[in-house]
């Protein structure tokens, strides 16, 4: 039915010896949704369930770890709860309708605090670093459909008290509060920024080298006031290179290039780096270059990475082979799927140095060989366990390490080691074998006793197993019972971070129980600083030449401390360090310090590099008289005596000094529409160059198609697009023929097409000029044969001709109406076209009739166009100006026969538009609404006979494509107020 039907909660107060089935509801069947345990008050839970019955969901709330439940209707549905970081009766509700909810007293009341928030991004304040425990950080989109960062206080929050830290709009699940630092994103102009806030100061962009150019980020750690990145440049596919930053979060330096990642479900990235628990500045990777993967680790936080050394031995005691530089040790750093399982590698806070891992030996990583190795001097030195990947849990601080293989199978052994891996055991944890799910020791507290849980078969309930350990050890350790081991890199240097760190180890012959009260920390002592200690500053690079230099630091491009200030002057002198920070957590005094040998340099006259111009605001398409602003900016080189030579594109030119040193912009103001390449020179010893295009349009008002409704097979047919303003070599035409989803480009406002099967064809036609875009469409009856008869008009008409589309379709029809009304041929077999330009001449195109038999006797086609040149010669057809004038229609004589057979051979043409007449659109029917004494249409004598309408439905043709009040242009009249003016 696809969801739980029924559900049943066990507990056990016993570490698993017996459990006792809790009823939540007697005689209603509930089912448990979710639970929460709150992390300052592990007696205080809360359950999350639904029943058939009930149609809301209810919590059930224990304040006694689960003795007693109190149940608690909701009138919504929950997606997740979070429980506040210090106060254990404070909740938010995340919804599955999107909404945030919070309850002060553990989910008995509860308050909405905001509509339309983005799941799993929404945060508690941090305590130390929030003036307000009650404070809510939040990602919300807002009523135009953009997402926000927004904050508000539990006890009063509503549109009028949220506040919005950033003010403009941020990327859709971007927003991370982590620790002392708030991230998100913002994409604009197709550009995304990220930004970052420290300790809630003012948001600034998070600076990366120059060349950077990520099309990711993702944030890997935050403690110990310094951010670690992970960046995916333009370049890499399946890689990301390792940033740190400096304690503000703003400057970020390369640490490691290349880091293996992966795409998980749902579209999250996993990257292969593992912080090591138990020791801090201790982290594990894995590198991918040239399709190869291999680990690294570093004691320094990034500083210094190196191979895993390979054990020389394998845990049978034959020789590895596996020879540094050619081969290593490489490990698997997946995260597990299963929560209940260790992953590939296992590290623990109350186990420093203890590493436990899957990889194997050779000059790469191999995905599916998944031995088992262990360290338990933080990476020092390595032995194999096993041959296969187990599942490993850490007890009594790691005293005893418990082992299950990873594997389809059913098991009923288990392996285990009192002596960090150096000896193992096994141990029948069940009488029959069982498909173990996962492995569970008490949370927080280090104990001896495990529970492995998993089924007999796959229709079977679960069967739990407690494993306990505890009758193996006899008594407490005492002080005599531990050694120490003190941590080294693999060069062996102990002073790591700026100290030298000595841990407790319990000796391989004491059997006894480290206990809860057990501390691993022995001693630290303080190192003397040398240059190992310090990085390269923001904007260096360590020399990769050679070993001597290795830790010297030269400036990249991005930015160069070593740079002359800015207001530096010719001949005078300047002290700059020599390009070192110190690492972050490195404690270490005295000693070397890079940073107090400052060096006297000259002031030399650079010359400017990395000039930049760009508009405020980053729209490069403005409008005619709109305010533009344009900002100059220097990277590198002097500022004082250097000139900047701007030219604005348009006539306008100047010469300016101090242009990147004030920063003030540059206003001004296009009148004509055009594109204009504005650029800046800026010289002294040396010279560069900055170049920009901006876009000047109007924007677009009307567009009308113009096209031949009939054609014949094969037939040349020009197509042309009616626009105002024309803008000529700033519009782009989009052209759709028939159902070809792939559209035709022009710069010209007409193209030409052939036909080459009958039926009726869509031609569609889109304008875009900057933001602007309009759109207009026809349907091109295509036929085999048909016939045309060439029309002229009395020339009086030619004055009041205003040359525009809609004219020339209101006349054609009333043509097509006299005509059949005094021929009788049915109106859909006429179709009057009026030709672009002047004089003012029209052809008649005489259809064929539909091939489905009818009742009524039609005339054949001999006699139909027999009947339309007697009326014409007769001069039967004709119609009155206002004003008393005649316009009389006749055949047109042409070089050839009067009438000429359409399809392939027929006879057609289309004049192109004037810019006159395209100016006439607009100009003309303003005017003739304005002033309606002067209106140029024709009005027909006899209203009785002929009502007038007009040619297309203007609701969905020329007015679809305009797009809302364009000056009071009028592009189209509508069939009521043709009637005042249009009649027989």
């Amino acid at each position: 039915m696809g969801k739980v039907l029924e559900s049943s909660l066990w507990r056990s107060s016993d570490f698993g010896t017996s459990y006792t089935k809790l009823t939540l509801q007697p005689g209603v069947t509930t089912v448990i949704d979710n639970f929460y345990i709150c992390p300052t008050n592990k007696r205080k839970i809360v359950l999350v369930s639904s029943s058939l019955s009930d149609r809301d969901q209810s919590l059930f709330l224990s304040m006694d770890e689960g003795a007693t439940f109190q149940k608690q209707l909701i009138p919504f549905s929950v997606e997740t709860l979070i429980f506040h970081p210090k106060e254990e009766d404070k909740v938010l509700a995340y919804t599955k309708e999107n909404k945030l909810y919070v309850s002060s007293d553990l989910g008995k009341k509860w308050t909405l605090l905001q509509e339309r928030v983005t799941k799993d991004h929404m945060f508690w304040s941090v305590s130390g670093v929030d003036a307000d425990p009650d404070l809510v950080h939040m990602e919300a989109q807002d009523v135009r459909g953009g997402f926000r960062y927004v904050t508000c206080q539990i006890h009063n929050c509503s549109e009028k008290t949220l506040t919005a830290p950033f003010p403009g709009p941020i990327d859709h699940g971007s927003l991370t509060v982590q620790d002392d630092y708030i991230f998100f994103k913002a994409t604009s102009t197709n550009q995304t920024k990220y930004y970052i806030s420290y300790r809630r100061s003012e948001f600034v962009l998070m600076k990366l080298p120059k060349y950077a150019l990520p099309k990711d980020l993702q944030i890997i750690s935050t403690d110990e006031n310094q951010v670690f990145v992970a960046v995916q440049e333009w370049y890499q596919m399946d890689t990301y290179n390792l940033y740190q930053s400096d304690p503000r979060g703003v400057r970020y330096s390369l640490v490691l290039e290349d880091v293996r990642s992966s795409r998980q479900a749902e579209e999250s990235v996993v990257i292969d780096i593992l912080e090591v628990r138990g020791v801090k500045g201790v982290f594990l990777a894995n590198q991918k270059t040239n399709g190869k993967v291999v680990t690294l680790i570093t004691y320094n936080k990034g500083r210094d990475w190196d191979h895993l050394r390979p054990p020389s031995t394998d845990m049978n005691g034959k020789p590895t082979n596996c020879e540094p530089p050619d081969c290593h040790l490489h490990l698997h750093l997946r995260w597990a799927d299963n929560p209940y399982v260790s992953g590939t590698v296992h590290t623990k806070d109350t186990a420093p140095g203890l590493i436990m891992g899957a990889g194997n030996l050779g000059s790469q990583l191999v995905e599916y060989k998944e031995e088992m190795y262990i360290t338990s001097d933080c990476g020092h030195t390595w032995r194999q366990v096993f041959e296969e990947e187990h599942h490993v849990l850490y007890l009594d601080h790691g005293g005893v390490i418990a082992a299950i293989k990873d594997t389809s199978i059913p098991l009923k052994i288990l392996k285990f080691s009192v002596d960090e891996g150096l000896t193992w055991s096994t141990h029948n944890f069940t009488s029959t074998s069982v498909f173990v799910d996962g492995l569970l020791s008490e949370p927080g507290d280090e104990t001896l006793v495990m529970t492995v849980f998993g089924h007999i078969s796959f229709r079977s309930d679960w069967e739990l197993v407690k494993v306990d350990f505890r009758p193996s050890f006899s008594r407490q350790c005492s002080e005599d019972d531990y050694g120490s081991w003190d941590l080294t890199d693999l060069k062996g240097d102990r002073c790591i971070m700026g100290q030298q760190r000595s841990f407790r180890k319990r000796k391989s012959t004491s059997w006894c129980i480290k206990g809860r009260s057990f501390t691993s920390a022995l001693e630290s002592r303080v190192c003397r600083c040398r240059e190992s200690d310090f990085l390269c500053d923001y904007g260096f690079e360590r020399s990769p030449s050679s070993e001597s230099d290795a830790n010297k630091c030269f400036a990249n491009f991005w930015f160069n401390p070593l740079s002359p200030p800015d207001d530096c002057v010719l001949g005078q002198t300047y002290t700059s360090s020599l390009g070192y920070r110190k690492v972050v957590s490195n404690v270490c005094e005295g000693g070397v310090d890079p940073r107090q040998s400052p060096a006297q340099l000259q002031c030399p006259l650079t010359p400017p590099r990395g000039l930049q111009i760009s508009i405020r605001g980053e729209a490069v398409a403005v409008r005619p008289g709109e305010d533009v602003l344009f900002t100059v900016r220097q990277e590198q080189g002097d500022v004082l005596t250097t000139k900047y030579q701007v030219d604005l594109g348009d006539g306008f030119k100047a010469v300016y000094v101090n242009l990147t040193l004030t920063e003030e912009p540059i206003r001004h103001r296009y009148e004509s529409p055009g594109v204009y390449r504005v650029s800046v020179r800026a010289e002294n010893v040396g010279h560069d160059e900055a170049v920009l295009f901006i876009h000047v349009n109007s924007p677009l008002q009307a567009l009308h198609l113009e096209v031949v409704p009939v054609v014949g097979i094969n037939q040349e047919v020009n197509l042309t697009a009616v626009l105002l303003p024309l803008n000529p070599n700033l519009t782009v035409f989009y052209w759709w023929i028939g159902r070809s989803l792939q559209p035709l480009l022009s710069l010209e406002n007409s193209v030409t097409t052939r036909f080459a099967d009958t039926g009726d064809v869509r031609v569609t036609v889109q304008a875009a000029c900057g933001n602007s875009v309009l759109q207009d469409s026809k349907v091109v009856r295509v036929l085999d044969q048909f016939q045309v008869v060439p029309l002229r008009f009395s020339k009086d008409l030619d004055a009041h001709n205003p040359n525009t589309p809609e004219w020339r379709e209101d006349v054609g029809l009333v043509v097509t109406r006299l005509l059949s009304k005094e021929t009788s041929v049915p109106e859909e077999l006429l179709v009057t076209v009026v030709k672009p330009g002047l004089p003012t001449l029209a052809d008649l195109h005489v259809l064929p009739p539909p091939p489905t038999p009818t009742r009524k006797r039609s005339l054949t086609s001999d006699k139909r166009l027999m009947a339309i040149q007697q009326v014409l010669k007769a001069q039967k057809i004709s119609f009155l100006l206002r004003g008393g004038v005649r316009v009389l229609v006749s055949m047109r004589d042409t070089d050839t026969d009067s009438q000429r057979l359409g399809g392939t051979g027929g006879y057609w043409a289309v004049a192109v538009l004037l810019v006159i007449g395209l100016f006439a659109v607009g100009a003309f029917i303003l005017y003739n609404r304005k002033r309606p004494g002067r209106t140029v249409y024709a009005q027909m004598h006899n209203e009785k006979e002929q009502e007038m309408t007009s040619p297309v439905s203007h609701s969905q043709g020329v007015q679809s494509v305009i797009q809302g009040n364009h000056s009071g242009v009028v592009l189209s009249i509508n069939s009521r107020e043709m009637h005042s003016y249009l009649v027989s």
